[in-house]
């Protein structure tokens, strides 16, 4: 007897009954789109933040203690103190976190001479190619990581020894131009260096001001054979939190429960230290402005993510209300005609309810499949890539078509709990 009053009911309201599976699918569908979004965003965002440079340096031990010390920036500390040996530089893709390690270049920034004008000299990896150890090849260099600089010419490339990358301003001085040769002479051993000129770039910073060659050349003319002054480092990092903050402070006053958390999340103090443990004569500092810059936009997009999830629920449940609501008045008479005949409040509100919840599970799935599309589209246009599907959003999307659904329905069950046979029936 209940399901055929059951089918009668879906039958005969069916106009009805597919707007109240329209606004399920309107509202699970945005909901959808937003938490797959949330749950992917993490490292998209960070993934497109990591075009804006480096997150962590790496310095010599001692010329970071002698920084420290006198409060210079490892930039403008002068000739370095220690050195990096650039053999060991591939030891960074092999910590824990290594395919976290986005790109990474060597520096070593050296004095020579122009025109008999001082000019300083930075040699770099552009696009190095590395054989890993453990079996991995990586390209990396400076250009990934200085995406936003703005380039004339063909790629530099490491294996030419007799090209250089002249910064704006230098050729602007000299009125340089792509394909002239410069001659520079080393102040540290006075050789002369004749380079033509590959590239013209506008970086906004001080390096307008330099001329960067491949990290050979450089090594030439400071006289350091296979060292290097500092590296930077690309990481895709979990934005920070206490226990990582505690931990960056000192790792050993952690627990063991709290070391294990903190040593598996890529936080950027777990990533720092474990470079430091391959590398133990270096010391990695994170550049904190870029690490909170990120972990700040992440959760500020996450937030907004799941106020938009909560607000389509909020007006989907409202809309449902309403539905249900007139859906009950305009059956008064029948409901009427129920009580009258026997029927409990619980047993009619059970009819509503099911009726109601069969129509909103199909709205729900195919909102389910049109949120997933929406974020494929939000995907593709803002991170130009597709959103991986998350099956954690099938049970959820499953408890928010139960939730709006039985939330929207209170305000007609309410009503027809106290509607009265009487009242309904009187004159028919």
């Amino acid at each position: 007897m209940f399901c055929r009053m059951l089918l009668s009911v879906l039958i005969r309201q069916k106009k009805k009954l597919f707007l109240i599976a329209l606004t399920v699918a309107l509202g699970v569908s945005l909901a959808t789109a937003m938490l797959n979004v949330m749950f992917d965003v993490g490292d998209k965002v960070n993934q497109e933040l990591k075009a804006y440079g480096a997150n962590l340096n790496i310095v010599p031990r001692g010329s970071a203690v002698i920084n420290e010390m006198y409060q210079l920036d490892n930039n403008d500390s002068g000739q370095a103190v220690q050195y990096i040996k650039e053999e060991e530089l591939v030891r960074i893709k092999m910590i824990f976190w290594a395919y976290n390690i986005v790109d990474f270049a060597p520096f070593l920034t050296t004095q020579a001479t122009f025109h008999d004008k001082p000019i300083t000299v930075v040699g770099t990896w552009f696009n190095k190619h590395l054989n890993i150890p453990t079996g991995d090849q990586v390209d990396t260099g400076m250009l990934a990581m200085k995406s936003w600089w703005t380039i004339e010419g063909n790629t530099m490339t490491d294996d030419n020894l007799q090209g250089a990358m002249v910064g704006e301003s230098v050729a602007k001085q000299w009125n340089l131009k792509l394909g002239d040769t410069i001659d520079i002479i080393s102040t540290k051993t006075n050789k002369k260096f004749t380079l033509t000129i590959n590239n013209i770039f506008h970086s906004g910073g001080a390096e307008d001001t330099q001329i960067y060659v491949s990290l050979p050349v450089a090594q030439d003319l400071a006289d350091k054979k296979g060292l290097v002054e500092r590296v930077e480092v690309s990481a895709l990092t979990t934005p920070e939190n206490e226990l990582a903050r505690k931990a960056a402070q000192d790792p050993n006053s952690l627990s063991r429960t709290e070391w294990d958390t903190w040593y598996c999340t890529a936080y950027i103090s777990s990533i720092a230290y474990q470079l430091e443990e391959l590398m133990p004569d270096v010391r990695v500092k994170a550049i904190m402005q870029v690490a909170e810059s990120e972990g700040s936009i992440l959760q500020k997009t996450q937030l907004l993510m799941l106020l938009l999830t909560i607000l389509s629920l909020i007006c989907s449940a409202l809309a449902i209300s309403n539905l249900v609501t007139a859906n009950v008045i305009e059956r008064s008479t029948e409901i009427g005609l129920l009580k009258a005949l026997g029927a409990t409040n619980t047993a009619v509100a059970m009819l509503i309810l099911t009726e109601i919840f069969i129509i909103a599970l199909l709205g729900g799935v195919f909102g389910y499949f049109i949120g997933f599309g929406f974020a494929q589209i939000i995907g593709h246009t803002v991170f130009g890539s597709f959103v991986e599907p998350k099956m954690i959003i099938i049970p959820l999307a499953l408890i928010m078509v139960i939730l709006i659904t039985f939330l929207g329905s209170l305000p007609a069950l309410r009503i027809m709990m106290f509607l009265r046979p009487t009242d309904v029936l009187h004159g028919r």
